[in-house]
């Protein structure tokens, strides 16, 4: 199978999804006060923000509610806006990179707020545990908590050492370990599903079927579908990997990478011999692993990410090997779902969120390299905040940072970011040989 024609039932969440609702196509002539492209996290959480607020809103779904990575993903909440946020202290200072860092972590909240408000059935547990590869991986992960804790970290860390790692996984291939019980994993696809009922009843129009097919730009906005037009004052672009051309302005600045998962069988009462703690978890690396169990006992293991633009034929046989260098015990174990999907990459791994300087009545969120479900809330905050004319240093402090554009054109861009990776993934290895 391929990510880009793969269908939704296709995965292990859309098997177990709790809710079958479809929303019509767009028909005809509609007016919004806001017109929001996607419907994935970054385009519900924005709705839904929008709506509480008073606006009115009409989405567009290409396909269906959660096709693209907010349905597909690791389904890993991880406090957070990507790694190393240090390296932006030249472009946001001191203070702003402790914003970036404080807003990380209200991203976790955002979401923990509204699966309360709204009562969504999502197999939310708390626990999450990134695993050391190296020891001088380990060292990091020590100064990440002592950081942590120096600021007033609300929630409980515990460092787990090497000769210590069972009390957290069953296998012998990491060299330590950071336990935060402020971060966790869920069933992304319920939650989106939960959100997006919320929206509509809160009177959010939502149409799926409805690709947009051409943006006709100035004071007033026209979007138009095969069979219909939304004019609106103000427009979202929540398409993230899935945009292609749509917006020219944006389309350069993000990179579609294959990310694939798979699950096994139920494990019964194997499954805590493998994960003791119940706990997501991932490595360090480049092309992490990270993997967790279900509410249902699976072990539900990703990673692999590829940015050559052709996915495996066979991702269970591409991803079996890979979790069996992890859990060797687990080779009898039958796989029962495979699938993959595409996220979005940004040069330098920022969540991208701001304006078209250009068309200024244009927003976007894009770009969050892995950390899809926290981030996104956070956008639709910001987002919203912005639109409605609320005071937000946190969307003016995305919207300073310059995205720089893939080079090279359509054709150029996936092979020269594969060859950048391979070079960083050969750093990682000779790093891990002078360990050895």
């Amino acid at each position: 199978m391929t990510t880009t024609k793969a269908q939704p039932a296709d995965t292990y969440y859309a098997a177990t999804r709790n809710q079958t609702r479809h929303w019509p196509a767009l028909e005809g002539e509609v007016r919004a006060d806001v017109c929001i492209i996607g419907g994935g996290f970054s385009g519900i959480a924005s709705a839904l923000e929008l709506a509480e607020r008073g606006r009115r809103v009409v989405l567009l779904e290409a396909r269906q509610i959660g096709w693209g990575a907010s349905g597909r993903n690791g389904g890993q909440l991880i406090r957070g806006l990507g790694h190393d946020l240090q390296r932006f202290t030249s472009s946001f200072g001191i203070d702003g990179v402790a914003e970036l860092e404080r807003m990380g972590e209200e991203a976790v909240t955002l979401v923990r707020q509204r699966i309360e408000r709204h009562r969504i059935d999502c197999d939310l547990r708390w626990g999450f545990c990134e695993l050391a590869n190296s020891r001088a991986g380990f060292t990091a992960l020590q100064r990440q908590a002592a950081e942590l804790q120096e600021r007033g970290y609300p929630h409980p860390l515990a460092l787990v050492a090497a000769n210590r790692m069972r009390e957290v996984v069953a296998s012998d291939n990491y060299h330590g370990a950071l336990v935060d019980m402020g971060s966790g994993h869920l069933h992304p696809l319920n939650l989106l599903l939960g959100e997006a009922q919320a929206a509509d009843e809160l009177g959010v129009t939502i149409c799926e079927q409805s690709p947009v097919q051409a943006i006709g730009r100035g004071p007033r906005l026209q979007v138009r579908t095969p069979r219909g037009c939304v004019e609106a004052d103000q427009l979202i672009i929540a398409c993230n990997a899935h945009l292609g051309d749509l917006v020219p302005e944006l389309a350069g600045r993000v990179l579609p990478a294959g990310s694939y998962v798979i699950a096994s069988e139920p494990l019964g009462e194997r499954a805590l011999t493998l994960i003791p703690q119940n706990l997501a978890l991932c490595d360090q690396r480049v092309a992490l692993d990270y993997f967790r169990l279900s509410a249902d006992g699976r072990l539900l293991f990703g990673g692999a990410c590829h940015y050559s633009g052709r996915d495996p034929a066979d991702i269970a046989g591409y991803m079996r090997p890979k979790m069996l260098r992890v859990f060797p015990q687990l080779a009898d174990v039958r796989i029962d779902y495979q699938w993959g999907g595409m996220i979005g990459i940004g040069a330098n791994r920022l969540p991208q969120i701001g304006r078209l300087p250009e068309q200024p009545n244009i927003y976007y969120a894009q770009g969050y390299a892995g950390h899809g479900i926290n981030v996104t809330h956070l956008a639709g905050r910001l987002l919203a905040e912005a639109i409605c004319g609320e005071q937000s240093s946190g969307f003016d402090l995305f919207a300073r940072v310059a995205h720089r554009r893939f080079p090279g054109g359509t054709a150029l861009r996936s092979p020269l970011l594969a060859l950048g990776m391979l070079w960083y993934r050969l750093k990682e290895r000779l790093g891990r040989d002078r360990l050895a």
